[in-house]
């Protein structure tokens, strides 16, 4: 999906916007540093993850012992997950730059290593 679809999506997405927060490929289609991403993954608060549990989104756990979750077939929660900080971009709450970086580096895969890249240069570009 795109940026204007990744908006769209989130536009009905039934939840409070201050408690969540986009990462991975979803924020580097926000940043504008990919054309599209497969998915939609957000961080959240311990207040939406009860919610979300209430509901009956709960999948199971992290590695760490936080909640994870699935809404519909594009949306994966992951309660508590943000390095660095959270920005505004259009409207949406992002992990900032620094923090999406970080991200990357801790999952390590092949994927991710190209994409720290990508953020890399999109970093200098923004200096």
């Amino acid at each position: 999906m795109d940026k204007n679809e990744l908006i769209e999506t989130l536009s009905r997405f039934p939840y409070d916007r201050r408690e969540y927060w986009v990462v991975a490929g979803g924020a580097m289609v926000l940043y504008g540093m990919r054309e599209e991403t497969q998915d939609i993954d957000l961080g959240c608060t311990m207040k939406l993850a009860d919610i979300l549990e209430e509901d009956g989104h709960l999948t199971g756990r992290t590695e760490d012992g936080n909640r994870r979750f699935r809404f519909g077939e594009s949306i994966e929660i992951f309660e508590n997950w943000l390095e660095g900080s959270i920005v505004d971009i259009d409207g949406i709450q992002a992990v900032s730059l620094d923090g999406l970086l970080e991200m990357k580096k801790k999952l390590g895969r092949e994927k991710d290593l190209k994409d720290m890249d990508l953020i890399k240069r999109y970093m200098d570009s923004e200096e």
